[in-house]
């Protein structure tokens, strides 16, 4: 398996993994999506809340707010010395008060842990007017996107690279360079030739015109990722993430396998 950033920041990583099978990068793509953990408010003890919109909706609100954590520093509450009861391990509390008129932001979220805290601060919860208050107790564990979207580590997708092949005989190279939706061709010299098959994402809208003058296939064993962290995960944590917890079940499923044997 071989492995390219094209592009990294906190939040986004762009990359090229060849040398794997679909299935692979299916599974990389299931586990950011579903199987590591991320911590997110799951509860909220509502004190005072006179605002427009009702406690539910303050709360899924909340749930779905990124928070940072210390990934060494918590449990999952089924694997808590605690067993789930609730502890330092594996439970954060976050307490809010607010009175308006002001817009209320992730960022007004006090945590009791130094290491937790929103992600981003300036994300809108409610906006209270004059006289309306909002005072509540939130608590956050850690849990998996299978569970409930409030955990989901990040946006993930992927496709085939392409490969291009142009006849050398091809003529009116300009209506390619028009039809193609994704700014692939170029016409240097007079002829058709490809600018960035990194953006082809195979729709095959030159092929169709081509009259057997172009040829687009998916390379089956290179993708384009594109990972977008949803968590207080990086988008480089989730992928190297991802990829360590399925070589633990590969290594899993070996030692099933020998036991069978």
């Amino acid at each position: 398996m071989e492995a390219k950033i094209l592009e990294k920041s906190e939040r986004e990583i762009k990359f090229i993994l060849s040398g794997i099978k679909t299935s692979i990068a299916s599974a990389i793509r299931r586990i950011i999506l579903s199987e590591i953990p991320t911590l997110a408010i799951e509860w909220v003890e509502f004190r005072k809340n006179n605002s427009v919109l009702n406690d539910e909706i303050i709360a899924h609100r909340l749930g779905l707010i990124p928070l940072t954590f210390d990934k060494k520093a918590y449990n999952l509450p089924e694997k808590c010395k605690c067993k789930g009861k609730g502890c330092s391990r594996c439970q954060v509390k976050l307490s809010l008060k607010k009175t308006g008129p002001c817009m209320v932001y992730s960022g007004d979220l006090k945590s009791n842990a130094k290491d937790v805290k929103p992600v981003f601060d300036k994300i809108p919860i409610v906006e209270l007017f004059e006289g309306e208050e909002l005072e509540l107790i939130a608590t956050a564990r850690l849990g998996l996107g299978r569970n409930h979207a409030r955990w989901q580590g990040g946006i993930v997708g992927y496709r085939n690279l392409a490969e291009i092949k142009i006849s050398k005989d091809l003529k009116n190279p300009e209506k390619y360079v028009e039809i193609c939706p994704k700014n692939v061709f170029e016409i240097k010299d007079g002829k058709l030739v490809v600018k960035n098959s990194l953006e082809c994402n195979l729709c095959n809208k030159c092929v169709e015109v081509g009259e057997g003058k172009i040829n687009v296939n998916p390379i089956r064993d290179s993708f384009l990722f594109y990972v977008e962290s949803a968590s207080g995960w990086t988008a480089e944590e989730l992928v190297v993430e991802s990829i360590r917890i399925l070589g633990e079940k590969v290594k899993e499923f070996e030692k099933k396998l020998e036991k069978l044997g």
